[in-house]
């Protein structure tokens, strides 16, 4: 397939890009600043995303240059639209209405010249934090004002879709982790024992759902390559494991004492606070000898990488 690619520089887009490309697919990615914008890990991502697909900067999703760009090729296959307005994401005071403003800029002209160039198929990257996403407790609310934002953008997109005469598939992102990834939990846990320390735990009883990233990365490409042009609406939610948070840090800190010969010790702090639902998950458990994916080679993958960045 001929993809038409937004939001590679993100940790999860440059996996996914990365495994469309292994598969055979012509993956064109879009960045919506010029390159020497992006720098540290999300630079590290965009030069490998260079490595493996065609990529065209200064290109923001709506605008003229983005609408002459997919004018310009013969044609298009899918276009995959994981690009979303995330400056300051945990914040409340995120802008909710210019966020999908952004996301969904110029979407029924989009639709329209896609459809001309024989495109008629889309897949919009989601969240767990929306409203109406996943399973557990207050599943209708949304996490925060950036995950009502994707909410909104996919109510957006099934809407025009539906119209517009494209198939939609909505693929549902809950917690990923793994190599290159921006510095979060399991990022903070490697640099904390490289250091010799011991990692602190303030909400051990949040139940969540983390997923390695090289598989959330396969199960990404298995939908996007099944989508069908004449069912309107496809919805994916990935799971794997389905634990408290304090469960998933002693699973990660098993695994890496065992390949990286550190003590990897880890407190679970009294969780005094839950300004968020306490359950939300995924509902697809994802088997990942369907695509040949080897668990321990990827716990490998992981502690390799963090011996590199952490120099152990």
């Amino acid at each position: 397939m001929k993809i038409l690619f937004t939001g590679a520089s993100s940790f999860t887009g440059y996996w996914f890009v990365r495994q469309l490309a292994a598969q055979g697919h012509e993956v064109v990615a879009i960045f919506r600043s010029q390159e020497s914008a992006y720098s540290g890990i999300r630079g590290q991502r965009v030069a490998m995303v260079q490595d493996c697909a065609t990529c065209v900067f200064e290109c923001p999703f709506g605008s003229e240059r983005f609408l002459r760009l997919i004018d310009e090729e013969e044609r298009w296959d899918l276009l995959c639209h994981h690009a979303a307005e995330a400056t300051d994401y945990k914040s409340l005071g995120f802008n909710t209405l210019e966020a999908v403003q952004a996301n969904v800029k110029h979407l029924p002209k989009i639709l329209e010249v896609l459809h001309h160039k024989g495109c008629r198929r889309v897949l919009l990257t989601g969240s767990v934090f929306e409203q109406r996403e996943g399973i557990g407790s207050d599943p209708e609310r949304a996490f925060s004002p950036y995950g009502l934002s994707k909410g909104m953008t996919a109510d957006y997109f099934r809407y025009y879709c539906f119209i517009g005469g494209m198939a939609l598939g909505k693929f549902v992102i809950p917690n990923p982790f793994g190599p290159y990834e921006e510095p979060r939990l399991t990022s903070y846990l490697m640099h904390t024992w490289a250091k010799g320390g011991m990692a602190e735990i303030k909400t051990p009883d949040y139940i969540r759902d983390n997923i390695h990233v090289s598989l959330l990365a396969l199960a990404y490409v298995d939908i996007a390559e099944k989508l069908q042009q004449d069912v309107p609406f496809t919805h994916c939610s990935p799971s794997q494991y389905v634990e408290s948070q304090g469960a998933f840090v002693e699973r990660f800190a098993a695994a890496m004492r065992a390949r990286i010969g550190l003590p990897c010790e880890v407190v679970l702090l009294p969780q005094e606070s839950f300004p968020e639902p306490h359950m939300r998950t995924n509902c697809n458990p994802v088997d990942g000898a369907l695509y040949g994916w080897d668990e321990q080679v990827a716990w490998d993958e992981i502690a390799t990488y963090y011996q590199q960045v952490c120099r152990l």
